[in-house]
């Protein structure tokens, strides 16, 4: 290989062991998401605060909560195709200087009103940091281990979460709820300092762009330190793609593949958002205390994380189509139990921790699924209008939950019922399988593979 006039970029990924350059980005892309996940959840810990400071009704306050995740499903679908124009490293440091300095200017908004415009356009800036975290992280990783490495980096939005709730449980009661908008500013701000210096571009975006190949030799210089790179050119075994890249995602051949995985991301996040919005009511409803009502829902939370990781190890060993596919209905048959086992406390944990695995590890393990699927020029827009369509299912499933409660639907009967979005999601990854089976050729992941790497 290193005689050789051309290089497959890919095949020096795989051949070798991680190099410190990629363990550095991917704790750089972690530390994206961590932050991301900060200012995503923040306005969930300072509303009390808010209503008490604005004199504010929950019905007022609860277009805030929908601006911010229209500003992230926007974001999804604007900074995918930016990412793949204009490169993944430029479009995050955009899109996280967006929601930092919207964040910070939330910290001295004066009306709800404000609050909700700022929310909104905070929310433009996480929603494409996120999917570009994702995409720039699986490019520098080997095949064998990309869902392995990428879920516990997709674990970055949960701890953010979480530090969120340690930091509003010391900092609100001490310095008022605009000090929590002010850390989700500042952070971001410093962490764009170390980003410009040390976060690499894709390689992989290099190479495709064309002209670019010198950048491109520098990159795979600190991940294979033993070649002789100075008289190759750098390919990645893809044809050119034509056209824009949304057109891309639904070209004959990938289409159906792209319907697919929109179908599986938006059935996923429409769950994951109706229980993170109305979980700890609906047990309440089913004759839980309150303490244990918390304690269930951390229990379910804490499935999303570890599932992820779990999941991602599985998906590295088996086909990740049919890992997903059965958590998928895991999570259905322990979601729709769960409203029978009041009386069984054991057996409702357990029901909820495989629940939370179906739910979140399977939603980072579909936008593993859609690094992988598409080519590389179209890489970041497919991953981020796989998370954008998944965003659209998040304001689906937040709005579902009122309408059941409305209707005086029993909480028996709703879990039932959100069950079912799971079974479809169960189906269309299945169905995905099939799918990239009869269609290899214009499947970016087994692109890659065909040149040394085993094929899912």
């Amino acid at each position: 290989m290193e005689h050789s006039r051309t290089l497959v970029l890919q095949d020096v990924i795989d051949a070798r062991r991680l190099s410190r350059f990629q363990i550095v980005t991917f704790v750089l892309c972690f530390s994206i998401l961590v932050l991301d996940g900060y200012d995503t959840v923040v306005v969930g810990y300072i509303a009390p605060a808010l209503k008490a400071h604005f004199g504010a009704t929950p019905a007022q306050l609860a277009p805030m909560f929908g601006a911010g995740l229209f500003g992230l499903t926007l974001g999804s679908f604007v900074f995918g195709p930016v990412a793949d124009r204009f490169g993944r490293k430029p479009t995050l440091l955009v899109s996280i200087a967006l929601f930092a300095l919207f964040s910070l200017a939330s910290a001295w908004a004066d009306s709800i009103g404000m609050l909700i415009a700022l929310r909104f356009l905070t929310g433009l800036g996480l929603g494409g940091a996120m999917p570009n975290a994702y995409t720039l992280a699986a490019e520098y990783c080997p095949n064998r281990l990309r869902s392995t490495l990428v879920a516990p980096i997709g674990c970055g939005i949960a701890v953010g979460g979480a530090l969120g709730g340690v930091f509003a449980s010391r900092v609100i009661g001490a310095f008022g709820w605009q000090a929590m908008l002010v850390v989700g500013g500042v952070l971001p701000l410093l962490l764009i300092v170390v980003l410009a210096r040390w976060l690499p571009e894709s390689a992989r975006y290099l190479v495709a762009r064309g002209g670019r190949q010198a950048e491109a030799r520098a990159i795979l210089g600190r991940i294979a330190a033993d070649l002789d790179l100075s008289d190759v050119d750098i390919t990645l075994e893809e044809k050119r793609a034509q056209g824009l890249p949304i057109r891309q995602l639904l070209q004959p051949g990938v289409g159906g593949g792209t319907l697919l995985l929109w179908t599986t991301a938006f059935m996923a996040l429409l769950v994951i958002y109706f229980l993170g919005n109305w979980l700890p009511i609906l047990i309440q409803q089913s004759g839980v205390s309150f303490h244990n009502a918390s304690l269930m829902t951390a229990l379910y939370l804490t499935g999303n994380s570890l599932g992820a990781i779990f999941l991602g190890i599985l998906m590295d060993r088996m086909n990740p189509q049919y890992v997903l596919s059965a958590a998928f209905v895991c999570a259905a048959v322990s979601l729709a139990s769960f409203g029978h086992l009041s009386g069984a406390p054991a057996l409702a944990l357990l029901a909820l921790f495989v629940t939370g695995v179906g739910t979140g590890g399977t939603m980072t393990g579909t936008n593993i699924l859609s690094a992988g699927y598409y080519a590389t020029a179209s890489r970041a827009t497919g991953v981020a209008w796989t998370l954008g369509m998944g965003r659209v299912g998040s304001i689906v499933g937040s709005m579902v939950g009122g309408a059941m409660l409305a209707a005086h639907w029993g909480p028996k009967f709703i879990f039932g019922a959100v069950a079912a979005p799971l079974v479809v999601a169960a189906v269309s990854v299945f169905a995905l399988a099939a799918y990239r089976s009869r269609h290899p050729a214009t499947d970016g992941e087994a692109r890659c593979a065909a040149v040394g790497s085993p094929v899912h």
